[in-house]
């Protein structure tokens, strides 16, 4: 089925789980489909609200429990993340079926939060260079401040998410496909991207796990899940939430504005901005270049195992440009840095 069949389809499931909450519902509307399909839909009361129908087999109802409790939690600890909405029985997610959809899907509603993205994985950012490094300045901090909160939070008996970890991310079975298994890629494409991922597996392992550069991150720091709002963040999307490399969130932030004419002042700023909150040593931000290909590992695979998706359809060709690109920098910048071929 075409994208616009499915998300009618899941828009008809949305109005049914609805039922479950208080209040009347007029029409919904589409927001974006992606991994999830996310429509807006407003209360007789006036109040707007963001009506999450999640990718069936995507998270147990033990991990989607937990990443609406980590939201409560940040909340709780003063960042401004998307208030959790409970059903009339006090649910904070439900379970529905509907006709047309051949496996049940967990829906979840959340207040709308007031703001505008501050850019988007297909345009990147629209900004000057003084602007770009405000806003840059302002999401390492958040960044910074949600890493803190981590690191201080008392997990919840039965708490579980997936980890961006090595094998998350470069192993055998990456959470998010075999990206060097994506049909699109030529010989010398694959090549590359491998001789990255093996030399990456190395570096990992020599980084390790410490609560100084790993624990539960957001894991989709990207511009569009920045809300402005009168020079305040907020953040949105934690669906992709993890354990991981914290300089994982720092990398996405970026990844999609590489080619912005204030790319290094952004790159300075988002570093400062995290440093005025949190440590981050030098020989951490040194791996950045390993980190963005990383995360470009991750783009390559959900194109992979989704290629039916007008999301794969588009961006692909522009995310294994830029994959190849960040692949062939990292390995430069390890023989620069006298490591091993």
């Amino acid at each position: 089925m075409s994208d616009a069949d499915q998300a009618a389809r899941l828009a008809e499931l949305a109005r049914m789980a609805l039922e479950r909450w208080p209040g009347d519902y007029g029409s919904i509307a589409l927001v974006k489909y992606r991994e999830n399909a996310v429509f807006s839909a407003l209360r007789s009361d006036g109040q707007k609200v963001a009506v999450r129908v999640h990718r069936h087999g995507y998270h147990s109802d033990e991990a989607l429990r937990s990443e609406l409790l980590w939201m409560q939690a940040l909340a709780r600890d003063g960042i401004e993340v998307p208030p959790i909405i409970p059903t009339s029985d006090g649910d904070i997610f439900v379970t529905v079926t509907a006709p047309g959809i051949p496996e049940p899907r967990q829906v979840d509603v959340l207040a709308w939060m007031a703001g505008a993205p501050a850019g988007s994985s297909e345009d990147g950012l629209e900004a000057d260079e003084a602007s770009a490094a405000t806003l840059f300045f302002g999401a390492g901090a958040l960044a910074a401040r949600m890493h803190d909160q981590v690191e201080a939070m008392t997990f919840p008996e039965g708490f579980t998410r997936h980890a961006w970890d090595e094998d998350g991310l470069i192993g055998e079975d990456p959470l998010w496909g075999r990206f060097w298994e994506l049909e699109r890629l030529t010989a010398e494409q694959r090549d590359l991207l491998q001789s990255a991922r093996d030399h990456a597996m190395w570096d990992l392992a020599a980084f390790g796990k410490r609560p100084d550069n790993y624990g539960l991150i957001h894991a989709d720091f990207v511009p569009e899940n920045l809300l402005v709002e009168d020079g305040r963040l907020k953040l949105i999307d934690f669906d992709d939430g993890g354990y991981g490399w914290h300089m994982f969130d720092l990398a996405t932030a970026l990844y999609f504005n590489l080619d912005h004419p204030a790319y290094e002042r952004m790159e300075q700023a988002l570093f400062e901005g995290y440093r005025s909150v949190r440590a981050l040593p030098d020989d951490h931000g040194a791996l950045l270049p390993l980190f963005l290909f990383l995360r470009s590992t991750t783009y390559l695979g959900w194109v992979q195992t989704r290629p039916e998706t007008q999301t794969a359809k588009e961006l692909g060709p522009m995310l294994i440009e830029r994959a190849c690109l960040v692949a062939r920098r990292y390995l430069d910048d390890r023989v620069r840095a006298g490591e091993p071929a």
